[in-house]
């Protein structure tokens, strides 16, 4: 029974030694030689840190950053990748919640960790990397991992938090392990796939790609973020690199398709697509579906609280436009179930009536790191059960059992407004307009100040023909006072930035 990741890689380092574990657009690293650059990093660290301590690495997504993670594990303790890109005031905020007395930085990365201010020690990955390993260093790795455990912290990803404090959630090997192995069986990822990484190594969805990689001796592609921007460049990657597996946020995938990219190219190895962040618009799943009518599409819900996904639904047939598409059902070991505002369990019978989706399981992570105020709110004895200890995550996100008893999405608590003294879900009016044709995105933002729904929409269809679209489909009180034409702005995470979306409504008043 496995405890800790490091198995994941050892096993696969005897399978396949000197098979490409992972590359870059410059570097690559076999089996081999990532866990021998993780034992060279651990044996370095154990100079400035003891186990179940933060490593913060403060870099791009690379080669080197993966072998920092592993070499942090190897000391035993858990890593967390800060984003070289994101506010410097946020950066020393995550250092200063993690109480970090050192970070790990590369050469790019080294001037701007400068400005930061860190009065703490800088480590060089490149240095690290030309760590001599002694007797000594292989003695105590070698014992650190003999006395680890399966609920010692692996990482710690930062979310943004309601106060402007980002939130660190603490995940687990055992969280890991337990979810990886049914993630990877579900979907028959093996040996033979190539994992695109599209994701940012700070958003838990490459810890799927990651650990799908490692446990299954699987190739990951790390496909650099600015060709994201460039869908021929990006294109060309997939192909050059015979990528086999998507999993990516909603947004990455929309961007092919917005951009007419399969005009150009379709990449030809790709058999698995799957999608999470975001509800996925069904035109631009349909335009995905047209290329691969042979692939496997899941759509995937969780958040990373509850250690990547708990639902999942394989696509098994067309969709209308204005259909939804079901979160499906809760992955094996994991419980998904809806509370009503009263805490009373709502019935798969019941279908149509809206609950908070509430998740137990292995996979519930150990909340937020040095925030008890925040954990205790979000991770809490189940409702339910009076009789034992069972902690529960409440996500915040609200969901309906459709006609077929299936679980669907409806939109987060917080888009949850009350209008014109109705109670209306945002969801619900940017899925219509999403169904008109040539919108490409649609965002709904409830202005409280103004009183008003206003529709932002990416497209080149009229404002006229969308407000007529909508009085055939949604109550009168349901359709936005305004609509807003833009180009969506979309957050590092692949989300839709509402946060621009406002700011620019604003400033354009």
């Amino acid at each position: 029974m496995l405890k800790n990741v490091l198995d994941y890689l050892d096993n696969s380092v005897e399978k396949y030694p000197n098979k490409i574990a992972v590359a870059d657009e410059h570097n690559s690293f076999t089996y081999s030689q990532l866990k021998e650059k993780a034992e060279r990093i651990g044996a370095g660290l154990l100079n400035v840190t003891s186990p179940r301590m933060a490593v913060p690495v403060y870099m791009d997504k690379s080669c080197n950053a993966l072998a920092i993670f592993m070499g942090a594990v190897s000391a035993g303790c858990f890593y967390v990748m800060l984003d070289p890109s994101h506010p410097v005031e946020r950066i020393n905020m995550i250092l200063e919640t993690l109480g970090a007395t050192f970070m790990v930085v590369d050469e790019k990365s080294a001037k701007k960790q400068a400005k930061l201010g860190f009065t703490g020690k800088v480590l060089s990955v490149e240095e690290l990397l030309e760590h001599e390993v002694t007797d000594k260093d292989k003695k105590m790795l070698l014992q650190i991992r003999q006395e680890a455990l399966d609920i010692d912290p692996l990482y710690s990803i930062f979310t943004s938090g309601s106060t402007g404090v980002p939130k660190g959630v603490i995940v687990n090997h055992r969280s890991v392990i337990d979810f990886i192995d049914y993630f990877t069986s579900t979907f028959n990822i093996t040996d033979k796939d190539v994992i695109g990484n599209q994701a940012p190594f700070d958003f838990d969805v490459s810890v799927k790609d990651i650990y799908s990689t490692l446990s299954t001796g699987a190739t990951m592609q790390i496909i650099p973020k600015k060709m994201f921007s460039f869908p021929t460049t990006l294109l060309d990657y997939l192909e050059e690199r015979k990528v086999t597996t998507l999993i990516w946020a909603v947004s990455a995938l929309c961007i092919v398709t917005t951009l007419n990219g399969f005009e150009y190219k379709r990449p030809s190895a790709i058999n698995k697509v799957i999608f999470s962040g975001e509800v996925m618009p069904i035109k631009h799943l349909n335009a995905w579906r047209e290329q691969y009518p042979d692939a496997m599409f899941v759509n995937v819900y969780g958040p990373t609280e509850i250690t990547c996904n708990c639902t999942y639904y394989i696509v098994d047939r067309d969709y209308e436009l204005d259909e939804t598409l079901p979160m499906g059902k809760a992955f094996p070991n994991e419980r998904v179930f809806l509370l009503d505002e009263e805490d009373k369990l709502i019935e798969p019978t019941m279908q149509g009536k809206i609950g908070e989706i509430c998740v137990t399981g292995t996979a519930v992570t150990l909340g937020y790191f040095n925030n008890w105020e925040k954990t205790n709110q979000a991770f809490v004895q189940n409702p339910l059960n009076n009789k034992y200890n069972e902690i529960i995550y409440r996500t915040g996100d609200l969901g309906y059992y459709n006609n077929d008893g299936q679980l669907c999405f409806s939109s987060r608590k917080d888009f949850q407004i009350k209008h014109m003294g109705h109670r209306i879900e945002l969801g619900e009016i940017e899925m219509a307009i999403n169904a008109i044709d040539n919108v490409l995105r649609a965002c709904c933002i409830f202005d409280k100040d103004a009183n008003k729904i206003l529709g932002f929409y990416e497209g080149d269809t009229d404002k006229k023909t969308i407000m007529h679209e909508l009085m055939q489909k949604l109550p009168k009180f349901m359709i936005p006072s305004e609509f807003i034409q833009v180009e969506m702005p979309i957050t590092k995470n692949g989300k839709i930035d509402r946060n621009v979306l406002m700011e620019n409504y604003k400033a354009n008043k």
